[in-house]
């Protein structure tokens, strides 16, 4: 296989890393360039001035993540679930035929309403996760496993016979920055980062595991902070760890030896630690799942 241009391109950052024909990772640069900073025709000129001096003719360019949506460079349409390396392989939106391409989000369904006309299911989509999702696999030497991505919007993922078979999305990072900046709460958190409190944090998480209504607690960082019960600094962990716990709580572990969890170090941790409150193991991947899952879909593409 010849050398990989393997890109992650968010709506916020661009991540680049030359990878060569043995799997190894070369090189890796990052970019404050995501999508949303990318004016409609000008992609081809923001990946030249990134990464053209990588694109010799030994070097092919896979691309997962939001620059395949319909505000991106050229939208790759969905896979449905299950689907694994094979499908997503199969489903590559060609920006430059047998040069440069972008793999396609995946999509599921889940059950709506009994008897609410309309709203049978209810669909779940994701773009760049399914790249971490079977990459975290195949550095771990896994073909099945529950799989969490933290970040703005966390998705849970369960994997059999090295296929996603369904996944749910939870809008957990997008809460904290609306309460953390929009809300009542924003006067009284305070305004920088405060570092994290482990003990503020799991007095949230178990807070919320004990099925206390998101609405009401959320409202409590205010007065905790009002009777002087926690400290002004540590708000911030103490409101985190109630929001993840929200997004632990009623999940099902059931066939799960240990949970996967893929994401930034600081946030990633979160979440061992919540888990951990519900005795559950975990194991944490880093970006090299990103690496790891376009080197392996690449592979299937360019195989010599």
């Amino acid at each position: 296989m010849k050398n990989l241009l393997a890109v992650d391109w968010g709506s916020s950052t661009l991540r680049g890393a030359r990878i060569d024909a043995g799997g190894k990772v070369r090189a890796q640069r990052s970019f404050e360039r995501g999508i949303l900073s990318v004016a409609p025709g000008e992609f081809p000129s923001v990946f030249d001035a990134c990464f053209g001096d990588w694109m010799d003719a030994d070097t092919f360019c896979l691309m997962s993540g939001m620059v395949g949506s319909k505000q991106g460079w050229l939208e790759a349409p969905y896979c449905s679930c299950p689907a694994g390396f094979d499908e997503v392989a199969a489903g590559l939106a060609w920006v430059d035929p047998g040069r440069v391409a972008i793999v396609p989000g995946l999509s599921c369904e889940h059950d709506g309403p009994p008897g609410v006309a309309g709203l049978q299911s209810i669909p779940d989509v994701m773009r760049g996760e399914e790249t971490q999702i079977l990459g975290a696999l195949q550095l771990l030497g896994l073909d099945q496993g529950l799989v969490v991505l933290p970040g703005t919007h966390s998705k849970w993922a369960r994997v059999k016979a090295g296929r996603v078979e369904s996944f749910s999305t939870f809008m957990t990072g997008e809460f904290f920055a609306l309460l953390r900046q929009h809300s009542i709460l924003s006067r009284t958190l305070p305004a920088g980062d405060a570092g994290f409190d482990a003990v503020a944090f799991e007095q949230g998480v178990a807070l919320a595991l004990r099925g206390e209504s998101l609405l009401h607690s959320a409202f409590g960082v205010r007065t905790l902070s009002l009777f002087e019960r926690l400290p002004a600094a540590a708000l911030s962990s103490h409101l985190s760890g109630l929001l993840i716990g929200e997004e632990l709580r009623g999940r099902s572990w059931q066939g799960a030896a240990e949970v996967i969890i893929v994401g930034a170090e600081a946030l990633s941790l979160r979440y061992q630690c919540a888990l951990a409150l519900q005795s559950v193991p975990a194991q944490r991947l880093g970006p090299e799942a990103t690496w790891a899952g376009l080197w392996a879909i690449a592979n299937r593409n360019f195989p010599d």
